[in-house]
């Protein structure tokens, strides 16, 4: 297996859901994580096997569904996810997971914002969209973009979001991400190049991270909408 490398501007989790995958054979769940520093978030990739699997989630955690489905169950509540579903488990909650199948999520948990609220927050990429802040001038190479935005989560410290966004077509200057961000393409096409002139282009269904402390520039020619989890230190 090829590791990833701890410097990696941008991730493919995909690819490395794939790398990780065949190592794993749990008989309840297992995750398996990125080389990230260490800090309040880690990213990988969750294995869960056929049958019912319990656990009390000590930290936020976005999950997307890689292959295969899922059903998320907490008290009265079940939120059923299907390949390239996606939800956030609040910390505190005491969750079941069932599944009639193996199958893999990738995940972002945020540990550091404090038990609050519990249950479950299903993200809706069809949710109404709202106008939200575009790339800044300096950065642009194209003509301004329109941007919009729906959250479907904020952690009570307002750190971890995860919602839905979208743009028209535009390219920027390299910026420093001082945030984690994990995306998945639902629509377009964009290509990442960084500071070492590493490219990467990701695509509709694509799932991948960009790192804290990258240096990046963005290049979408066609429309973009994404589904997000962001980690932003205040």
């Amino acid at each position: 297996m090829n590791a990833i490398a701890p410097s990696a501007s941008f991730v493919d989790l995909r690819r490395f859901a794939e790398r990780v995958l065949p190592l794993a054979a749990p008989s309840g769940l297992a995750r398996q994580c990125l080389p990230l520093p260490v800090g309040p978030v880690s990213v990988g990739v969750l294995s869960v096997p056929p049958g019912s699997h319990e656990e009390r989630a000590d930290a936020d955690e976005f999950v997307v569904v890689h292959e295969g489905g899922v059903t998320l169950h907490a008290g009265d509540v079940a939120v059923p996810l299907a390949a390239g579903a996606s939800a956030v488990i609040r910390a505190g909650t005491t969750l079941r997971w069932t599944a009639e199948a193996p199958a893999s999520l990738v995940f972002m948990r945020y540990a550091a914002a404090g038990e609050g609220e519990s249950g479950l927050v299903p993200i809706d990429p069809d949710a109404d969209l709202q106008p939200s802040g575009a790339p800044s001038a300096e950065l642009l190479t194209t003509p301004t973009p329109a941007c919009r935005n729906h959250t479907d989560y904020r952690s009570g410290d307002g750190e971890f979001m995860c919602g839905t966004w979208d743009s028209t077509p535009y390219a920027r200057n390299a910026m420093r991400y001082r945030h984690y961000e994990l995306m998945h393409l639902l629509d377009g096409k964009v290509t990442f190049v960084d500071a070492a002139g590493v490219r990467g282009t990701f695509g509709r269904g694509d799932i991948f991270l960009v790192r804290q402390g990258a240096e990046c520039s963005w290049d979408s020619q066609v429309y973009v909408r994404k589904v997000y989890a962001i980690w932003r230190p205040a």
